[in-house]
């Protein structure tokens, strides 16, 4: 097992509530989504509450909703993303969320075993916004290799 694994924090702002008819379609697939990660080749946690999502933590904002997870590697995250049926409810996001002009999605390298805290999420992020990619929060774009073990 490699000694680092990859963590990844991406955030949205809410054009309506969750309960709203316009974000109907986006909770109806939530279940299917998460579901999907969780089967995907190289996938290793995921936060979440007692309802089996994320939605009712806003650590950020109360129009905000947070998404934390924990990969193998850069290439697992990467196909699950942009190679599956998440996709798909990827190119619907203008339909729920605003855009956002600060970074919105930050990626790092943890510990293997290593559970970040939403504090260490947000720090990453922050880092990100202020800084640019560096070695302690990226992107797909500009990724890091994970440290030498």
């Amino acid at each position: 097992m490699p000694a680092f694994q990859l963590a990844q924090l991406n955030i949205a702002h809410l054009l309506e509530p969750l309960d709203s008819p316009r974000l109907a379609d986006f909770v109806a697939n939530l279940e299917r989504i998460n579901q999907l990660a969780e089967q995907s080749p190289g996938f290793v946690w995921r936060l979440q509450d007692e309802a089996g999502d994320a939605t009712a933590m806003r650590p950020f904002a109360d129009d905000v909703i947070v998404n934390m997870s924990v990969w193998q590697d850069i290439a697992a995250l990467h196909t699950f993303a942009f190679r599956s049926a998440h996709a798909d409810i990827l190119r619907r996001r203008r339909e729920w969320f605003a855009r956002m002009a600060d970074a919105y999605a930050v990626l790092w390298w943890v510990p293997a075993n290593h559970r970040p805290s939403m504090e260490e999420a947000a720090e990453r992020l922050a880092s990100l916004r202020a800084h640019g990619p560096t070695e302690f929060a990226f992107t797909f774009r500009d990724a890091f290799p994970a440290p030498a073990a």
